[in-house]
């Protein structure tokens, strides 16, 4: 991964959308094991859950995953009663609505959709929370718009995205880190925001880091949300990884192999 760089290149429609197929199909199959494996996005998740209104009426989590998210919103908003709020819970990959339909049931409407294609009416949310998805989208500007498009005047937008540097430690380790994505920084987010429109944007930067036993658990954690797709590689060999393990063992410190995540959380009102 070349942290310096901040926007993926996809120039073309049919990039894109072979794109869009892609981690479509990576997170359906870490759909069954998302749960165990997402530590690293449930932690972050909180910094979201922190900065909720007490009310909304409509709300939206674009990216919801296997939807344990989504069922936090439901709980907090009071879906499913007579004056509770309409909760929807957005996701491109069909295996992780499946999963948050199994486990978190219809009250919650499940939508599969791009999240530069919103299948929402426009002004119809309060609410739009999105934890660690809209780095996986290609036009930056076009997701942003659409969200606000679909909020109400005065709604609020609670995201949570990537920056540069995050996951450093894996890419020092493998000398060509094969499918780790390249992120945007804080700068590229507050310029989409206000081209978008949002006539207040608040951006928060915060360094998580996590710590794993060995190679194998970080990758694990890494392939097991679906996060390896952003790039084709080849098949790496048993000494490609011996020399990962290697580089990888001198950034161990007493808490295991370090993980870093350069964590924005996008704070908007319409």
């Amino acid at each position: 991964m070349n942290a310096a760089t901040s926007v993926p290149t996809l120039p073309s429609n049919d990039r894109a959308a072979d794109w869009r197929a892609r981690v479509a199909h990576a997170f359906s199959r870490a759909a069954p094991h998302y749960r165990q494996r997402a530590r690293a996005q449930q932690v972050m998740a909180e910094r979201l859950l922190e900065r909720l209104p007490e009310r909304a009426g409509a709300v939206l989590d674009l990216g919801c995953g296997p939807g344990d998210l989504t069922a936090e919103l439901a709980g907090r908003f009071g879906a499913g009663n007579d004056d509770g709020a309409t909760i929807h819970g957005l996701d491109l990959a069909p295996g992780m609505l499946t999963e948050a339909r199994r486990h978190h049931g219809e009250a919650i409407h499940w939508l599969c959709a791009d999240a530069a294609d919103l299948p929402l009416p426009s002004g119809s949310l309060d609410l739009v929370v999105s934890n660690l998805a809209i780095q996986w989208c290609p036009d930056l500007d076009a997701v942003l718009a659409e969200i606000r498009r679909v909020s109400r005047p005065g709604g609020r937008v609670l995201i949570n995205t990537l920056a540069p540097g995050t996951l450093s430690e894996v890419g020092q380790a493998w000398a060509r880190p094969a499918a780790l994505l390249e992120f945007r920084d804080a700068a590229r987010h507050r310029r989409a925001a206000h081209a978008a429109g949002f006539r207040r944007v608040e951006i928060t930067a915060r360094l998580e880091r996590f710590h794993y036993p060995d190679l194998a658990a970080v990758m694990a954690s890494i392939k097991g949300v679906g996060a390896q797709v952003a790039r084709n590689g080849a098949r790496l060999s048993r000494a490609d990884v011996a020399c990962a393990t290697r580089r990888f063992e001198t950034l161990r410190t007493e808490d295991g192999l370090p993980v870093s995540y350069h964590l924005l959380t996008l704070d908007l009102e319409r």
